[in-house]
């Protein structure tokens, strides 16, 4: 456990309703574990509640029998099917989030959180978004689908009775459209969170002088600045001085 998680539950301890730390699952992938460390390091840093961040590695879901499904041709990474096994690795209880390890968080995350209505199923940012490139990442197929990039930040309703539906015998057999278009759910059961927690580079745009297009949430979904090929790409360099900054803290910690 970090520094700064352990200092968040013990400033939680003194109060007189001790708070249960947000449940943050984080898509993993081997390929791109100095991103998940940056997005793990920028959710801390500016948290003013605790968390509980798990990464989610597919390996050690198929150990545990959780996870058996066979990589698809279409699959740009390793959590592309297990992300929806949230609501059952938070024991079907509470709110979680998941989310794409190619974020950089620049808001505090209780502002996410104090936007859950437990009216809705899950809540994400309702993109209508389609690419124009035809590969992303270090040259991974671009997908065109309805609901596009919704899947890549939910907060889950993890207790809703819909939710409870997704099993590991659901995630593992149903198909992406089902999954990652939120087919168990009526769309009146899906909540709508603003755009700037899940700001897409190259799609999104900040209107200068206006604040609420100011990114809280920078998602790199074509590629982040650890693949060479993407290095130089839009909002890259406050990823590379969160990257050094994450780096140092860890220094000291050890």
């Amino acid at each position: 456990m970090s520094s700064v998680v352990k200092d968040l539950h013990s400033n939680v301890e003194k109060s007189e309703t001790p708070l249960k730390p947000f449940k943050i699952f984080v898509g993993y992938d081997p390929r791109e574990d100095v991103a998940y460390e940056v997005c793990r390091y920028s959710l801390l840093k500016r948290s003013s509640i605790p968390l509980e961040i798990t990464p989610i590695k597919q390996c050690e879901l198929r150990e545990q029998g959780l996870y058996w499904r066979e990589r698809g041709k279409l699959e740009s990474t390793e959590f592309s099917f297990s992300r929806f096994l949230t609501p059952y690795l938070a024991d079907y209880e509470g709110w979680a989030m998941f989310v794409d390890c190619d974020f950089l968080y620049l808001g505090d995350i209780k502002e996410l959180r104090d936007m859950v209505d437990d009216k809705y199923a899950l809540m994400c940012v309702q993109h209508d978004y389609t690419p124009k490139e035809t590969t992303k990442m270090d040259g991974a197929v671009q997908t065109v689908y309805p609901r596009k990039n919704w899947s890549s930040m939910v907060l889950y309703n993890c207790g809703h009775p819909k939710n409870r539906g997704l099993t590991p015998e659901v995630v593992n057999s149903e198909s992406g459209a089902f999954l990652h278009r939120f087919m168990w759910l009526e769309d009146e059961e899906i909540g709508e969170v603003p755009f700037v927690w899940n700001f897409l580079v190259g799609h999104n745009k900040v209107v200068e002088g206006d604040p609420a297009t100011f990114p809280k949430a920078i998602h790199y979904t074509l590629g982040g600045p650890w693949f060479e090929a993407w290095k130089d790409c839009e909002f890259g360099e406050l990823w590379l001085k969160e990257m050094e900054e994450s780096k140092k803290a860890e220094e000291k910690v050890v």
